[in-house]
């Protein structure tokens, strides 16, 4: 059987945890900044975890993960 193509785009985007669970960064970060308050732009510093009903469709576009 030939392998499974990854997503590229994904893959750069997702990464997995000790667990197994998918680790991604926040949006709206990048720009239009100045209107945004000092413990938001600090929120999203963080990374979050992918809900569980769309974690099934990342393991489908990075099947090596």
């Amino acid at each position: 059987m030939p392998k499974i193509k990854t997503n590229r785009g994904a893959a750069k985007r997702f990464r997995k945890t000790g667990t197994g669970k998918i680790r991604r960064n926040k949006a709206y970060t990048s720009h239009i900044l100045t209107k945004k308050s000092t413990k938001r732009k600090r929120d999203l510093r963080k990374s979050t975890l992918v809900d569980k009903c769309d974690a099934k469709n990342i393991r489908c576009m990075i099947p090596y993960l």
